[in-house]
């Protein structure tokens, strides 16, 4: 899937504040690879940056392209192409058990009650949940969930799929099954995450800063400038990005 993003500005209105918040300004990107990583510090922009992309945020300025599909004008086609993970998995899983969120998930697209049970249980199997499927979501652990949350958004086959943070809340054993699970996924996979190992596994990393793209590259690179950005304490430069072009 090919994602342009032309010259994105993001503003909010703050309260208290005379003028907008500026989260995103002047981005250009076009976004083709099969596996993207987003870093950055918190509050840089990265979660807005993943929010245009499936219409969750709508510029204020420049546009989103998503296959040929504007995100404003036709977000209902573009949220069908695009599929969303949120950090917190209890933010997205609004049924009672595994079974009945990922039926919920397919019950625009398949209209008979048997196919979609079948549908939803071939989609559980898949990623090992099929014998918590009937537990309630609360007893789940935490990789369980972001597994289980994973599983509805897939269940309807998306071409794009885009992680917010997806390892945040796990622990090491289900941090490595995610990493397994996202490396065998067929979908395009954009991602925003704190752990350097996962952006690693990436085939190019962005790193964003004060809303905007100061790094676009290989992904080690770009591990490395952030660390080492970070470690000394400086301000990350705002006007050239290194080793790619935006466009």
């Amino acid at each position: 899937m090919n994602i342009v993003l032309n010259r994105v500005d993001v503003r909010v209105d703050v309260d208290g504040r005379a003028t907008p918040k500026t989260l995103l300004e002047g981005l250009s990107l076009e976004l083709a690879e099969q596996r993207i990583g987003i870093i950055g510090a918190n509050g840089s922009g990265k979660s807005t940056l993943l929010r245009l992309l499936n219409g969750l945020v709508a510029p204020s300025g420049g546009t989103v392209v998503v296959g040929g599909l504007d995100t404003v004008r036709a977000v209902r086609d573009v949220r069908r192409r695009v599929g969303f993970v949120f950090t917190d998995p209890l933010s997205q899983l609004v049924m009672p058990t595994g079974r009945e969120d990922v039926e919920l998930s397919l019950r625009r697209t398949v209209r008979n009650a048997a196919e979609r049970r079948r549908q939803a249980e071939t989609t559980l199997d898949r990623f090992g949940l099929l014998p918590l499927a009937d537990q309630s979501v609360y007893e789940l652990s935490g990789g369980e969930r972001q597994l289980l949350a994973l599983a509805a958004v897939l269940a309807v086959d998306p071409e794009v799929l885009v992680l917010d943070e997806p390892s945040t809340l796990l622990d090491l054993r289900n941090r490595e099954l995610l990493r397994r699970t996202l490396a065998g996924l067929s979908q395009q996979v954009i991602l925003s995450t704190h752990d350097l190992e996962l952006a690693q596994d990436m085939d190019r990393v962005l790193v964003v800063h004060a809303g905007r793209v100061v790094f676009d590259g290989d992904p080690s690179a770009a591990v490395e400038h952030y660390r080492a950005v970070s470690a000394a304490g400086l301000e990350l430069p705002g006007a050239d990005v290194p080793h790619r072009e935006q466009r």
